[in-house]
């Protein structure tokens, strides 16, 4: 099958919207990280991702109903595409990424979990032609010159499985990312994004009978509830929303990059909700990374891929 390739825009047009949205994203997805964990000290991951992806769904779809917006997707291979692309965007990530916080500090498994752009710019680059701008470029090497600062003292202790299942998240959200935008589905992006959160609920839902025997809230303290709910709602339902319209806003690369806000939010957060205390070379890495955020959300003169698809 031959995709419509997307037509850049050359004239330095700004999507000032789509950036605003990126800095409402990363807030949201940062602060989620520790809230999440207070839901996990209570409640098993796939009984506490199964919910959050359940009210995520139901959020998208009062969204989409109350906007009137369409939910239809026509095709058949577009099912197929949008199912490929929620494997991979949030069965994957929300999976991995709780497994993840199990056995490794959340901050830890927060920055991880964003190596996602230096995948993305790279998948990028190799499948849809988006060659790194010179923003982007700058922008990739401080994400990995912090990575590099954050990620090498684990090298001198035992990694634990939740560092690898941390790498292991952000890849496959690059790889979804790039599918997604390689797929060019005809049909409304948050209606993408619903059946996207649907999916995942029914994925995360076989995966929780098999492995947990159904659901375990019984012994869940208040305050573990409503982290799980405010996980669905804005994690799961609003932030996919937003995510899943500002990638056919912006390129691959511009969008990935721009998120790089989040585990520099996130890590603030779980020192301040958690408690965790992260050492002098942590910080360093973060503010190399939020430079990273802040050349890609500040840059004046990013391609905007324009696609020819309804929004």
């Amino acid at each position: 099958m031959r995709n419509p390739e997307p037509v850049k825009d050359t004239s330095g047009h700004v999507d000032v919207g789509a950036r605003l949205m990126l800095v409402l994203l990363c807030f949201i997805w940062g602060v989620t990280w520790p809230i999440m964990r207070i839901a996990l000290y209570e409640i098993p991951p796939l009984s506490m991702r199964t919910a959050t992806a359940a009210l995520g769904a139901m959020t998208l779809y009062l969204f989409c109903r109350f906007q009137g917006r369409s939910l239809r997707i026509a095709h058949t291979r577009d099912w197929l595409h949008v199912t490929i692309a929620s494997l991979l965007n949030i069965v994957a990530f929300t999976v991995f990424g709780s497994f993840a916080q199990l056995t490794a500090a959340t901050s830890r498994v927060t920055i991880l979990a964003y190596t996602m752009p230096i995948w993305a710019v790279l998948m990028a680059w190799a499948l849809l032609g988006e060659r790194p701008t010179r923003t982007q470029t700058g922008a990739l090497a401080l994400c990995a010159a912090g990575l590099t600062i954050l990620i090498y003292p684990l090298a001198e202790t035992k990694i634990q499985p939740g560092i690898w299942l941390a790498l292991l998240t952000g890849v496959c959200w690059a790889g979804g990312t790039v599918y997604l935008k390689w797929a060019q589905i005809k049909a409304d992006p948050m209606a993408i994004a619903s059946w996207q959160v649907t999916i995942a609920f029914f994925a995360t839902l076989g995966c929780l009978l098999i492995f947990e025997g159904g659901p375990h809230f019984g012994a869940a303290d208040t305050k573990a509830l409503l982290a799980t709910a405010s996980t669905g709602v804005l994690a799961n339902g609003v932030a996919y929303g937003l995510w899943f319209s500002i990638v056919r806003r912006l390129t691959a690369g511009t969008a990935s990059l721009g998120v790089l806000g989040s585990p520099v939010i996130g890590v603030i957060a779980s020192m301040l909700i958690l408690g965790e205390r992260p050492t002098a070379a942590d910080f360093i890495g973060f503010a190399l990374i939020f430079a990273a955020s802040a050349c890609v959300l500040l840059a004046g003169k990013a391609p905007v891929a324009v696609t020819t698809q309804p929004t």
